[in-house]
This record gives structure tokens, C-alpha cells and sequence, in this order.
């Protein structure tokens, strides 16, 4: 049977939304208690109650949203653990979209809370890493990549960056651009790890943490939690904020934690998410208006302004190198400061998700992009493992 995409397309929309982040990078709460209170902000921004809530969507080991619900006191009808590390939350947008199309549930509560920094766990800890290995079955990166000085995760996306500057004549100025045009979002957001000023410079000068990857061009580690709640398009209208329509969706994976796998070490899986998203929102990427993209590191979001077709293959550095990307640009990307200065606690999607809803609602204050209509987020798991494609709009693009 053929895919109909009209299906979906604008049948949910996306009514409340919660962040919790700290300039210190550090909250103090612990994960638990970080998930009730974002369940709570994010149902009290849509105008909703727990006891609306028919569909919980969580990440973790073992049962998460049962244990969750457990928690909060509820017994859903539809649940959703998906995990592909930075882009589950986009999952879940998608797929609860499908469900509430389906009628398989009708409020749908999605919540990630994580506190690495108060645990003084860093991206890239050893013993995190070697606990994914048991004598039965070994995790095959503790195998064949850590022992050959693959640092993860920086080592894996220091090869991609390699990989793409000898290819395309990409160079490191260009990738810090990034950095400084995402941290001149930052500067306008109050709630940012960091708002100082930043030169290209200053990126190259910071310490290398794997070649070409200095530590300005790596995300941030803090603690930060989040959670949406998405209901049907029609119920949507009786609430309490202006809905952000779900228009589109695409998933796509092409290996797992292996960086060695990739098909293609400068082309992500984002290139049939994209495809995909836009196809069902009916869009070109000339339409959108604010894009949320995955900043794991600065050459995540080179790969991915690329795969979802802002520019050719290869032309990210020069796209990007006249400040097109920050305040006043043509493409505003990560308007809140991105992974690489807001926030980043592991797990960036959520706040993807989180902001461009808030630019679409006009919610932005001194950041908010003028006129906004589609919105964008671009999650990616893994190690450029799995790209998750969100277009999101408001009542004007239904």
C-alpha cells in the first residue's frame, strides 16, 4: 500500500514545552525530580493535567516509561522507549504524531532530564564506556576502536572532520565559525552555559582535543532537563498556547556506534531523514525559517546543513563563513546557543525541539527570529549514527 503522507501531515501539534538549564551548568536537582517538575511545566504551558495524559515516552535502561509512569500515577495506552541517543526526542515526536493520528492515544508526554556535570561525568568517560561491554558479549567499539586511540566521542567526529577537509578543502576557520555564530546566539540568551563574546581565534587557540577538533568546537557538558507534550491538531486549538503543528518527519540510521561503519564518513543519514521530513511537510529547505540542528561538535552541523540540503555537498564551510548561521543571517541556526554554548547534558534533541517551538510561538525575546512559520529540528544519535528530522509549523502553513 502506498505512503500517504497527508496522513500525519498536521493532525498533532506540539502544545507545551519545558527546559531547565543553569548558567553555572550545574542544577543541583536530582534526574528524578528534574523529570516531575519539566512534566509539570511543559502540561501547565499547554493549559493540561496529568490525568490528560495518555501516552509517556522516555529514555534509559531497562523500563523507563513504565517506571515512569509508576511515578507520576498513570496508566498510559500507548508508551514509547525509542533510543538512538541525541535524536530519540525527534523519534518521539515522530511517532507519537502517528499515534495521535491513529488514534492510539491523545496527549503524549515526552521528558528527558540528565545531570553529568553534578556527577562529574564527561563525554568520552572511560568507565561509562568500557560498561558497555560484557564477556559475552563485547560492545564492538571497545574492541575494535578504543584500543587504536579513538577517544570517543571526539575521536570519532574528529575523523569525519578530517575526512571532510581533505575532501572538500573544508578548514578549521570555517568549522569555528560555527562556534562563533552560535555563540552569538548565546550572547542574547540569559539562560546560556556561556555568553562571552567569541572569535575565530579564540577557537583555534583553544586547547586541541582531537585533531582538528579544538575544545571550542566541542558541545558543552552540563546538567538540563526538558519535556513537550503534543495532542491532536483538534484539541490543540482549546488550549492554552498557540500550537505548533507537526508537518513532517524522517528517521534514518545507517550504523551504530561505530564510527569505522559509516558508509560514508562525510555524509550522515540526515540526507534520507530530511528528504523524507520535507517531503511530508511539503517544503524545500529554502522555506524554513529557523533551523535547530545537532551540535555535538561543529562538523555535526556542517554534515547536516549539507545532508538536509542548504547547500551542496562539500560547500558547508563556505556557506557558513559570512555569519549566515547567526543573529541577522539568512539561515538562523540554534538560536538559543546550541549544544556548543547553551546547554548539553548528553542528550541535546530535547532542547531542539524546546526552541523551535518557542521561535515559532514569537517566544524568543531579544534571540526571537522574525516571522516565523516553519521551523526546524535536526537531532543526531549516536556517533553521526542516526539523523531525526522534525519540520514544525504554525497555523499560517497548515
Amino acid at each position: 500500500m502506498a505512503y500517504d503522507p497527508s496522513y500525519v501531515r498536521g493532525k498533532s501539534a506540539i502544545v507545551g514545552v519545558a527546559d531547565a538549564v543553569s548558567p553555572t551548568g550545574v542544577l543541583g536537582i536530582p534526574e528524578r525530580v528534574l523529570e516531575m517538575q519539566m512534566i509539570k511545566e511543559a502540561l501547565d504551558d499547554a493549559g493540561l493535567d496529568i490525568s490528560d495524559v495518555d501516552g509517556l515516552c522516555a529514555t534509559g535502561f531497562m523500563m523507563p516509561s513504565m517506571e515512569l509512569a509508576e511515578h507520576l500515577g498513570i496508566t498510559p495506552r500507548w508508551t514509547n522507549t525509542t533510543m538512538t541517543g541525541g535524536s530519540s526526542f525527534e523519534v518521539h515526536v515522530q511517532q507519537a504524531a502517528a499515534a495521535i493520528a491513529c488514534g492510539m492515544a491523545e496527549v503524549v508526554v515526552s521528558v528527558y532530564a540528565a545531570t553529568p556535570r553534578a556527577r562529574g561525568k564527561g563525554l568520552g568517560d572511560m568507565s561509562q564506556m568500557m560498561g558497555m561491554m560484557d564477556s559475552k558479549n563485547p560492545m564492538p567499539m571497545v574492541e575494535w576502536e578504543l584500543p587504536y586511540a579513538n577517544v570517543m566521542p571526539a575521536g570519532a567526529y574528529a575523523l569525519a572532520a578530517s575526512r571532510h577537509q581533505a575532501i572538500y578543502g573544508t578548514t578549521s576557520e570555517q568549522l569555528a565559525q560555527i562556534a562563533v555564530s552560535t555563540r552569538e546566539w548565546a550572547s542574547m540568551n540569559e539562560r546560556a552555559r556561556y555568553r562571552d563574546p567569541l572569535s575565530i581565534q579564540d577557537v583555534l587557540d583553544s586547547p586541541m582535543i582531537s585533531t582538528p577538533l579544538h575544545r571550542l568546537d566541542c558541545c558543552l557538558v552540563t546538567d538540563g532537563a526538558g519535556a513537550f507534550v503534543m495532542t491532536s491538531a483538534e484539541r490543540a486549538k482549546d488550549l492554552k498556547k498557540k500550537p505548533v503543528y507537526v508537518l513532517g518527519g524522517g528517521t534514518a540510521h545507517d550504523h551504530a556506534m561505530m564510527i569505522s561503519e559509516m558508509p560514508d564518513i562525510t555524509t550522515t543519514p540526515g540526507v534520507i531523514s530530511g528528504r523524507d521530513a520535507f517531503n511530508m511537510a511539503g517544503i524545500k529547505p529554502s522555506d524554513v525559517d529557523v533551523l535547530q540542528s545537532y551540535d555535538s561538535f561543529t562538523i555535526t552541523v556542517a554534515l547536516s546543513l549539507e545532508d538536509l540540503g542548504f547547500c551542496e555537498k562539500g560547500e558547508a564551510g563556505a556557506f557558513v563563513e559570512d555569519g549566515k548561521i547567526g543573529p541577522g543571517g539568512s539561515l538562523p541556526v540554534n538560536t538559543n546557543g546550541g549544544g556548543l554554548s547553551y546547554t548539553h547534558p548528553g542528550m541535546y534533541g530535547m532542547f531542539l525541539i524546546v526552541e523551535a517551538v518557542r521561535q515559532a510561538r514569537g517566544e524568543c525575546g531579544a534571540r526571537q527570529v522574525p516571522d516565523v512559520n516553519i521551523a526546524v529540528a535536526h537531532g543526531m544519535g549516536g556517533v553521526l549514527s542516526c539523523a531525526s528530522t522534525i519540520v514544525l509549523g504554525t497555523e499560517d502553513t497548515l
